[in-house]
């Protein structure tokens, strides 16, 4: 059996590669991908693996994405962090995962599963499906974070959600920008902040900032493929590129943003 491995955490992906060896010393690891940009290439230039092990959180995005840009012709386990009641979908839509931290006897069963059930009658539409529900399920259901409180010196601020402008990340550092323009200091990676805040008023535009929609003022063409975002602050503009892998899911976005 073929498999291919998304997972962007090198300790991670050299563990899952033990695992199923320790499994099955007949599997082949024919790639192991660690971003969305990397996964599309591969498996643009590739030929389809029998299985996909597909970690969600990525760095420069998520593995949905891998979906907006491209058929999927293959099964595909999930690996991830979120609770079970945001995974609910996957046990009804021929889809498995495996939830972090991973256990030997959970990636026997799923790969079990896929060989007794799945791979003989899963095809793409299967797989769109359930990350479609696996998407409304999360939606629906997870409970965002709606405040943060943040030390500023000896005082603690507390801010809205709602009132972020955006998150960034800058020389492995993650801020707050905030109406006022003004930066600070959030002890949370983006990966983890994009898990907590509603995707129906943020989004992902590349690795490197989350973007809240009630701030935009302008979007605009920008070299091959990408979007450049003018967000207005007081006595500055501030500009933000959604990277060409996330310019799909970003339209997608917009028209269906439904507002608080």
């Amino acid at each position: 059996m073929n498999v291919l491995i998304i997972e962007d955490e090198p300790l991670a992906a050299e563990k899952l590669v033990a695992m199923l060896k320790k499994y099955d010393a007949g599997i082949s690891v024919l790639s192991v991908c660690t971003s969305v940009t990397s996964a599309v290439k591969w498996l643009n230039t590739n030929p389809s693996p029998d299985l996909g092990l597909f970690d969600i959180q990525l760095g420069d995005g998520t593995s949905f994405d891998i979906f907006d840009s491209m058929q999927i012709h293959f099964p595909v386990i999930f690996t991830t962090a979120f609770d079970h009641f945001a995974i609910r979908a996957f046990k009804v839509n021929s889809v498995d995962y495996l939830l972090k931290p991973i256990e030997n006897e959970d990636l026997a069963a799923a790969i079990q599963k896929f060989k007794n059930v799945h791979i003989p009658r899963t095809d793409s539409a299967d797989v769109h499906q359930a990350v479609a529900s696996m998407v409304r399920a999360m939606k629906s259901e997870k409970k965002f974070r709606e405040r943060f409180v943040i030390s500023v010196g000896q005082h603690l601020k507390v801010i809205n959600a709602s009132d972020i402008v955006c998150f960034f990340s800058e020389e492995k550092n993650t801020f707050i920008l905030n109406a006022e323009g003004r930066s600070i200091y959030l002890d949370q990676s983006l990966n983890q902040l994009e898990e907590d805040l509603d995707p129906n008023l943020f989004f992902r535009t590349s690795r490197r900032e989350i973007l809240n929609f009630g701030y935009i003022s302008d979007i605009i063409s920008y070299g091959r493929s990408r979007l450049k975002v003018k967000i207005n602050l007081p006595g500055d503009s501030r500009e933000i590129v959604v990277s060409k892998e996330r310019v799909k899911a970003f339209r997608a976005w917009l028209e269906n943003f439904k507002g608080n």
